[in-house]
């Protein structure tokens, strides 16, 4: 503190004030004479204890408006996935969709409850600060608490190698959803209680988390190429009942992810290369959270 002292300039009282008097002088001089153009970007309005959310195009819809009968089970919005935290941007446990792909989906409903099945989502639109959350999860190497469950013979340390997480999700786009069949009249999951004992996703269908979707061969969200759609290892009724999806959504207009057995995006895409970040609530959707009949 001393050297500071001995470095400043021998400055009197008087000049010291007439030097600070002139740059006050000066800074609001600038201020009142900067034109409008270019000021910096007002902040957005700021709502109770937070800023303003971004929105959803007017080509969202809720799934519900569309066709109440989808089952719906969004893992992302609990702690029931493989990160085992509730994930950023799942405020609700809704399915926002594009239009064309509810209107998909409702399509396909129809034929699937004809023939005593019912679709059930876990996952539709999927904001970008939720693949940023899978991000930072993905490169935390001591984050294993949900391992023995989700990925249970992959190394961490390969998730994105691998293909399972990146930086980007088509989910973002609006178009693409993860989902399975129940048969009807549909049993209950078993609720997921935090901290149970976690059986691998890979297990037979009688020791894995009771879901009471049809047996896929692997639960959902399996890191594992068991779940590749068309897997030879996947036989009998397994294979099946991956085939009865696929053709079902398929007819529809869907295409499937060849690495994931419910991984599903309708094609055209209305948004093929937007990625969007509003959360997931009905508060996102524009003033339009019904689609018209």
């Amino acid at each position: 503190m001393s050297q500071l002292r001995c470095a400043r300039s021998p400055v009197s009282r008087t000049g010291m004030r007439a030097r600070l008097a002139a740059a006050a002088a000066a800074l609001l001089a600038l201020a009142a004479g900067a034109p409008a153009a270019s000021a910096a970007p007002a902040a957005p309005a700021a709502g109770p204890g937070e800023g303003r959310e971004p929105r959803a195009p007017r080509e969202f819809v809720d799934l519900r408006a569309v066709d109440r009968s989808v089952l719906h089970d969004i893992r992302y919005a609990t702690r029931h996935n493989f990160v085992g935290d509730r994930i950023d941007g799942y405020r609700k446990p809704l399915c926002l969709l594009t239009e064309p792909a509810a209107r998909a989906l409702k399509k396909a409903q129809r034929d699937f409850r004809a023939r005593g099945y019912s679709l059930k989502v876990y996952d539709c639109y999927r904001p970008q600060r939720a693949v940023d959350h899978f991000v930072r999860w993905a490169a935390d190497p001591g984050d294993e608490r949900m391992k023995r469950m989700f990925y249970p013979r992959v190394d961490k340390s390969r998730l994105f190698e691998d293909g399972y997480i990146a930086d980007r999700s088509g989910h973002s786009r609006g178009s693409t959803v993860d989902l399975t069949l129940v048969r009807l009249p549909a049993g209950k999951s078993g609720p997921y209680r935090p901290g149970e004992p976690l059986v691998p996703c890979t297990a037979p269908r009688e020791e894995r988390f009771p879901d009471n979707s049809v047996d896929m061969g692997t639960g959902y969200d399996c890191f594992d190429t068991l779940s590749h759609t068309l897997d030879e290892r996947v036989t009998g009724e397994q294979r099946r009942n991956r085939l009865l999806l696929k053709e079902g959504l398929e007819r529809v207009g869907f295409v499937n992810y060849a690495q994931e057995w419910w991984h599903y995006t309708y094609q055209p895409e209305p948004f093929p290369d937007s990625y969007f970040d509003f959360p997931v609530d009905r508060r996102s959707l524009s003033g339009r959270s019904r689609a018209e009949d």
